[in-house]
């Protein structure tokens, strides 16, 4: 999978895509990552990626011009990739969209928006508008290594044991939460872990599991 993202700040991504599974998934080749610098696409000398909103108002937002080429660029390296705008107007990012792109396999060009937004003309090269929830961040970056993530630890091989992505939580969206989890040593300032974990009787572990799920959702 090819993986591109259109930025102000590709420096950003460098920790996390350097990094753990990420980092594993790059170094076996499922996953190629690339950050476009959305300066590199600026109008005239100064590079200006950004401009007054016409009919006023506070900020400024990204020019259409630059994003284009950005996002032209990109589709000239992937011409099958997925285009995803990240914004706050955009549909929830849950576990199943994850699942569907990584399940699909075709590349992602994610876009990060910043500044006051960015105009609205863009929407045009986006296959999809995506939010990771009801607050304001700073720019797209975040939501991006957000998606990033829950895509490519669902990529075959990424996590190692094929099943570990199956039994985590969110597994179907918010349908599922895991148990809580428990490692040595078995007592820490006062706090023991439960007896039935140290039993090795699985079917009553996995009912103590269930149970304490099926309070999860009733919080």
């Amino acid at each position: 999978m090819k993986v591109q993202v259109v930025t102000l700040f590709p420096e950003m991504f460098d920790g996390v895509f350097g990094s753990s599974m990420l980092w594993k998934a790059a170094k076996g080749g499922l996953v190629d990552y690339s950050c476009i610098n959305l300066r590199d696409f600026g109008l005239g000398p100064r590079k200006q990626v950004d401009d007054t909103p016409y009919g006023g108002g506070d900020g400024m937002v990204l020019m259409i011009e630059p994003l284009t080429r950005a996002v032209e660029h990109a589709k000239a390296e992937d011409p099958n990739a997925a285009v995803l705008l990240m914004t706050p107007r955009g549909s929830t990012w849950v576990q199943s969209k994850a699942k569907a792109y990584a399940d699909v396999g075709k590349g992602l060009i994610i876009i990060c928006g910043r500044y006051e937004g960015y105009d609205e003309r863009i929407t045009a090269l986006v296959d999809e508008q995506i939010s990771i929830g009801n607050y304001v961040l700073t720019g797209g970056e975040i939501p991006a290594m957000t998606v990033v993530d829950s895509v490519v630890r669902l990529i075959p091989g990424v996590l190692g044991g094929e099943t570990s992505a199956e039994i985590e939580s969110f597994v179907q969206d918010d349908a599922s939460v895991e148990a809580p989890q428990y490692t040595r040593p078995e007592v820490f300032d006062g706090q023991q872990v439960p007896a039935v974990l140290l039993s090795g009787h699985h079917a009553d572990i996995d009912k103590w599991r269930a149970e304490h799920v099926r309070r999860a959702h009733e919080q």
